[in-house]
Formats: C-alpha cells, sequence, structure tokens
C-alpha cells in the first residue's frame, strides 16, 4: 500500500494537463452561415439594379440597331429609288432584291441581318413611302419600335 500511496501522491504533485485542442484549419458551421448571410444581402440588394441595367443595355442596343437599319435603309432609298418591300424586307440590306438593278449593297456589316439583343428577328413592314421596324422585345409578345 506504500508503493500505491506514493504514486497517488506523485500523480497529485504533477502538473495538470490542458487540454489543447488543435486549431483545424477551415470555418466553423456559424462562420460559413454569417458569410452565406452577407453574400445573401448582397445579392438581394445588388441584383436587381443589375438585372434593370442589363435588360436597359439591351433595349439601347435594340434602339440602336434599328438607327443602323434606318440608315442603311435611306441610303438603299437612294440607290434603288424606293424601300425594300414587306417581301423583301431587312435582307434587302444585304443580298439585292431581283429588279434592284442598281443596288450598291451591301447595306450591313457582316453579310447577315443581326438578331435583335434577345435572338428574335426584327420585324420590317413597308407600305411603299414608309417602313416599320420593331423587336418583339424580351417577352417576344410586345413590339418596341
Amino acid at each position: 500500500m506504500g508503493d500505491l500511496a506514493v504514486a497517488l501522491s506523485d500523480a497529485a504533485k504533477a502538473k495538470p494537463r490542458k487540454r489543447s485542442r488543435r486549431r483545424r484549419a477551415g470555418f466553423t458551421l456559424v462562420e460559413m452561415l454569417v458569410v452565406l448571410a452577407i453574400i445573401g444581402l448582397i445579392s438581394a440588394l445588388v441584383g436587381p439594379r443589375l438585372i434593370g441595367q442589363l435588360t436597359e443595355s439591351r433595349e439601347r442596343a435594340a434602339e440602336l440597331q434599328i438607327r443602323a437599319f434606318s440608315s442603311a435603309l435611306d441610303i438603299f432609298f437612294i440607290d434603288v429609288g424606293r424601300y425594300p418591300t414587306q417581301s423583301e424586307g431587312l435582307r434587302a440590306l444585304v443580298e439585292a432584291p431581283s429588279g434592284a438593278r442598281s443596288w450598291s449593297g451591301p447595306y450591313l456589316r457582316g453579310g447577315a441581318v443581326p438578331l435583335d439583343p434577345w435572338g428574335q428577328e426584327y420585324r420590317y413592314s413597308a407600305d411603299g413611302g414608309s417602313y416599320t421596324i420593331v423587336t418583339m422585345g424580351p417577352d417576344g409578345v410586345g413590339a418596341t419600335q
């Protein structure tokens, strides 16, 4: 029993070990939730503005393309003496329509009529002395001149 008492007293004299937790690389669940909450708030505040600007820039691009078509149609009119018929459409700006002897195009660069910013064809209508160019817009239903 003497040996046991000595062993117990030695154990009592020994400094208690501090349990050390090793700092693990990575993030805790709470840290991850905080970061996700911040990202969510920023997205909620900034997202609608960016989407609105994207829509506005596409609308502006469509307006600029329609103006470019108008300029090309005016040059077509000077050369040919008339605007393209509805059946000839905007294609007459890149390919000579039959019967247009003084056509000196193409009047648009690229060799093709560009699509609107939403990937749809522009709608061209003509009634002899005037024309209308519209895009169906982002929803593909409503016309935008």
